[in-house]
This record gives structure tokens, sequence and C-alpha cells, in this order.
């Protein structure tokens, strides 16, 4: 029974919460109270009589037993068993002859106990670490980098190119081809890319896989001398470096890519040099309201989107009849923002 004070206590807190922004039903379930109640409450001025069944639950006739629940707990503290769950007990039960219960109620009398946790030796499941997320709100801020296999004509032989991304104009702003995956070569590439792009002071966030050129120590230390933030994907999981990964695959698909594989070192580099130029100056980025990388580096993509706005405006005016509703819109993306908390899947198709 709750006391007259302690209902109007109760009353305030959830008209409280309310006025913040709460909504009612889950206010009052915190304090374990129904909307109903406190409505009824509310009415009376918090003084009515609190009408709530104060009797415990009665117990199902069909439950068990103390002694019966005493025999579950046994059963399951068995040396035998003491490594398995109970879907992996109750079947060995029938095996001899033996029903205790359900599995179902097996689990809950070891919950109800306390004794339902992670049996045996392996390592319980726990939740996975959430990804690295990193908003870019403008060019230099925010950088995603990788390598990928370029073929040869020897099977089993590759040439190595090492791609760095501006996350927010998809600006291409470094790339070298090696014979082999080094994290000295990393380093040099990343140096002039910070030098070319101004970056040098100024905070700057390098993304990257797990692999060991990307962890390497001599990176570590030119990034330290740089002042780059170090960012990583989590251990075996591609799909947090979405934007580089969907880069490689155009550049894989690209018509004019050699599937049968590059000459050599020097046919590689002219191959990605005039790829490169193509992507940051000709080619029309879909997450970017189809303005080159390079256009939306150097911000030029907002002049170019403005005259798209006002030219559609301007055909709509013309013949309002053949508009059904609102123009394309033309207004440039604002931030981008690598992994964002909670998305349902990485932007894998925006990177392109």
């Amino acid at each position: 029974m709750i006391s007259t004070q302690d209902r109007r206590h109760a009353i305030a807190l959830i008209e409280e919460a309310v006025a913040a922004g709460a909504r009612k039903a889950p206010a009052c379930a915190l304090l374990g109270l129904s909307v109903r109640t406190v409505q009824r409450w509310t009415r009376d001025g918090g003084v009515g009589e609190d009408r709530r069944p104060q009797a415990e639950r009665p117990t199902p006739p069909n439950a068990l037993s103390a002694t019966e629940r005493d025999a579950v707990l046994a059963v399951c503290n068995r040396p035998e068993h003491a490594s398995l769950p109970p879907s992996q007990i109750v079947p060995r039960l029938a095996d001899e002859g033996i029903y205790l219960a359900s599995e179902s109620t097996f689990y809950r009398v070891l919950h109800d106990a306390d004794a339902q946790h992670h049996r045996g030796r392996a390592k319980a499941p726990r939740a996975p670490t959430p990804p690295p997320s990193h908003t870019a709100e403008g060019p230099g801020q925010v950088w995603c980098w990788d390598i990928t296999y370029l073929p040869s004509p020897v099977r089993g032989m590759f040439f190595y190119l090492y791609l760095i991304l501006d996350l927010y104009s998809r600006k291409i702003v470094g790339w070298e081809v090696h014979t082999q995956e080094s994290s000295a070569h990393a380093s040099a590439l990343v140096r002039r890319a910070v030098l070319a792009e101004g970056g040098l002071g100024q905070p700057l966030v390098l993304h990257a896989d797990n692999g060991s050129p990307q962890t390497g120590s001599t990176l570590m230390a030119t990034l330290k001398h740089l002042g780059v933030i170090p960012s990583h994907s989590r251990p075996r999981v591609s799909d947090d470096n979405a934007f580089a990964e969907t880069l490689f695959r155009t550049l894989k698909y690209r018509p004019a890519y050699p599937t049968g594989g590059f000459a050599d070192l020097a046919d590689a580099r002219a191959w990605v040099l005039d790829f490169v130029r193509w992507y940051n100056t000709e080619h029309r980025h879909s997450a970017l309201r189809f303005v080159t990388p390079e256009q939306r580096h150097c911000g030029a993509d907002v002049a170019i989107l403005a005259q798209r706005q006002a030219l559609y405006a301007q055909a709509q005016a013309a013949h309002p009849e053949r508009w059904s509703g609102a123009t394309r819109d033309w207004t440039p993306p604002g931030p981008v923002t690598l992994n964002p908390a909670g998305a349902a899947a990485p932007p894998m198709a925006q990177a392109a």
C-alpha cells in the first residue's frame, strides 16, 4: 500500500518527466504504475485510495515442487552435465529413461537459482564492438585509405595500389603503386598527401583497415609526427572501411581495366594515373548530386548545384502542367559520416 504522500510524489515525478518530453506510459512504468492508476490518482488529487491488488500472485497448480526443482539443479550440476546447456542435458536424460521437466523449465529453474550462466571453457558470447565512426563536415578532415591487388601477367604475382580518399569530397588525394605491401611505402604516401593538401598541423583522421601495413610502427610514427589521428577498422571487418572498398570496385569495373593483368609496374602506374584523373575531374558522383569529387573538394559544387536548381525552377515555371510535384533536389549534400551509429549497413553504394 502506497501512502498519500508517496502517491503525490509519484504524480509529481511523472508530470515532470512528461513536461521534459517523455511519454507518459514509459514514465509510469518506471515507477511500477499503469497509466490508468496515475490518471485516477491525479483525478483524486493524489489522495485517492490505492486500490491496486496487494496480494501476491498465487503459485500455479502445475508448478514444480521444491523437491523437483532441487532435482533439476542437482542433475545440471553433475560433473558430466556441468559444461552442457539444458538443450543437451534433457535429451541425455531421456535416453536414460528419465524425465524431470521440459527444456524451458530447466532454463527457468537455472535462471531463478542464478545458475543460468555460460557453461564450458569457451568464451561467453559478448556484444560486438561498434565500428569507429567519424564525421567530415568539409575536406581535409577525415581520410580513408587501403591497399588493393592489381593483377600481373604471372599467376600469383601482383602489384599493390595504395590509395587515400577524402571522405567528404570522395577525391583521391594520394596514390602509389608498388611491388610489395609495406608500412614504409604507406608512410611516404601519407606524408606526401598531407603536404600536398596543406594538412600539416590540421586536425585530420586517417582511417584504415587492420593489416600490418596500416598498423606498422613506421606509419604510426609518421602519423604522430604529422599530427594525424589514426583510426582502424575492427579486425577482419572490411565493411568498416566501406568507402575505400567501394572505390576499388569502381576502379576494377572500369571498361578499360586490364582483366588480363598489367604488363609491368610502369604500365600499372600509368593506368592508375589516368583513372585518378578521370575519377577526380570527370566522374559525376551520384552521392554528390552528380558533381565531380574535385568540384566538391574545392567548393565549386555549391554554384553548380545552385545553377541546376535555378534551371529546374525556370523549367517548372515555363510549363507547370508538366510537373506533378517539386523539382529535383539539387541541394549540396551535407556532412558525411563513416560508419554512422545505428546504421543497418555500411554506405557501400555511396562511395562510387
